[in-house]
């Protein structure tokens, strides 16, 4: 998952450097790095309320 999430800024930083850089593929690779990082953030626990005080 980080692999394909690093892939798709890859491909979303180089399409931003073309000069007329196309919508759908700028758009998918925000998609899948949007999707990359929810479910890396879904591993993450919550904190609970003992840990806070």
């Amino acid at each position: 998952m980080v692999v394909l999430v690093i892939l798709a800024i890859g491909v979303a930083f180089y399409e931003q450097s073309k000069p007329h850089p196309n919508v759908y593929i700028t758009v998918a690779a925000v998609v899948v790095i949007m999707y990359g990082a929810m479910r890396l953030s879904a591993k993450i626990p919550g904190r609970k309320d003992d840990d806070i005080q």
